[in-house]
């Protein structure tokens, strides 16, 4: 055990080399599998989603660095925050649009000198300009990877009620009890309150007594409907590929793997519309890293080998528009964005609440789901 732990913390830049060589041999590690040795204080920290930590996302980085940076994998962006605020030193980021807001608040984010980006250039103009990339005329995020959060189902196994009237209202209909899956957040709520005929612009910011009522009324609905609440993404393919359920809240990867496999697959185009997220990186002033190394592990994630990387590997759209012409067209085909820029407008692009908003959403969403029935 001990043996085990001296190695961890040898790879993390844990032990010195000084400390690392007199303990080497005492616990059978030899000299030639030790790490190249950096100052910890140089290491660059990323906080990132789980599957991001390969290389094929900044292949750049390494061969310029000769090394991975440090990762903290975490499960949401409120996660990623409380973990900052927590005083842990990360230099990188990676949140979507909807929750830069929370990181520029606290007073964690740094502006980010596009200049100093080689790829900026390349970027989709709409992203480069949308809501959570800027902030007070700052840019504050690199958009990288973008895609749809929609509705997705078995055309061979729902019924002929469905294709007819497609609706994100299968979610909240209790005839579809344990035969659908909702994602574990807050969106079960906004979703309902758009069912209910509330436009996205209001259901998106509701707060107080609205909220709560529509907590009850529909995340209430949404629970019990649901077989489960879905947060791994691998979970609710398994349970579409064997149909298990037949409608799910998804994003494209989920399309592509599917339909990979020979799994009949569609997004429906619902009355209440789908959604189009994108996430990207930000800088945090909170770490120990030289700024350049965050600079070069941004840019990195930015050039079009990395978009090729991502439509072909995960399913997602990448921000560098010229990803697309160098990725392989079916696997474009696959992920369903086969035209970014008239899909961002057909679709309801992710808003940023007040931090007042989403903590209460926090707050309701968290006890909606403790009264499952």
């Amino acid at each position: 055990m001990q043996r085990i732990r001296f190695i961890d913390r040898m790879t993390q830049g844990k032990v010195s080399r000084r400390d690392m060589m007199k303990a080497a041999s005492a616990f059978g590690v030899g000299t030639l599998v030790l790490p190249k040795m950096a100052n910890a204080a140089e290491v660059l920290t990323c906080l990132e989603w789980g599957g991001y930590d390969s290389a094929d996302y900044f292949q750049a980085y390494v061969d310029k660095y000769g090394a991975q940076p440090n990762f903290s994998i975490f499960a949401g962006e409120e996660d990623a925050l409380a973990k900052v605020l927590a005083g842990f030193a990360a230099d990188v980021m990676h949140p979507c649009n909807y929750s830069v807001a929370r990181f520029v608040n606290a007073g964690v984010a740094s502006e980010i000198d596009t200049s100093r980006l080689t790829h900026w250039n390349d970027i989709f103009p709409a992203l480069q300009n949308a809501e959570g990339v800027l902030w007070d005329g700052k840019t504050v995020m690199a958009p990288a990877d973008f895609g749809n959060s929609g509705l997705a189902y078995r055309p061979d196994l729902v019924g002929e009620d469905f294709l007819a009237d497609p609706s994100w209202g299968i979610f909240y209909d209790e005839k579809y009890t344990g035969r659908v899956s909702m994602t574990d957040n807050e969106m079960a709520i906004i979703i309902g309150a758009m069912v209910g005929g509330m436009p996205y612009d209001e259901a998106y910011k509701l707060e107080g007594d609205a909220l709560v009522a529509a907590a009850k009324e529909w995340g209430t609905k949404a629970v019990n409907v649901s077989r489960f609440l879905w947060t791994d993404s691998s979970e609710v393919q398994q349970a579409m590929a064997s149909g298990e359920i037949i409608a799910c809240y998804a994003w494209n990867d989920l399309i592509a793997n599917l339909r990979a496999e020979g799994v009949p697959v569609e997004f429906a185009k619902t009355k209440e519309g789908s959604f189009t997220w994108f996430c990207g990186l930000t800088l945090l002033n909170t770490g120990k890293a030289d700024e350049q190394a965050a600079y070069d592990f941004i840019d990195a994630w930015l050039s079009p080998e990395t978009g090729k990387a991502l439509i072909e590997g995960s399913g997602y759209g990448h921000a560098n528009m010229k990803s697309f012409e160098i990725a392989d067209p079916e696997a474009i085909a696959n992920m369903g964005i086969t035209d970014p820029v008239e899909m961002m407008k057909d679709t309801l692009v992710f808003k940023t609440p007040t931090d007042e908003v989403q903590e209460g959403f926090n707050k309701v969403w968290g006890d909606t789901k403790a009264l499952k029935g």
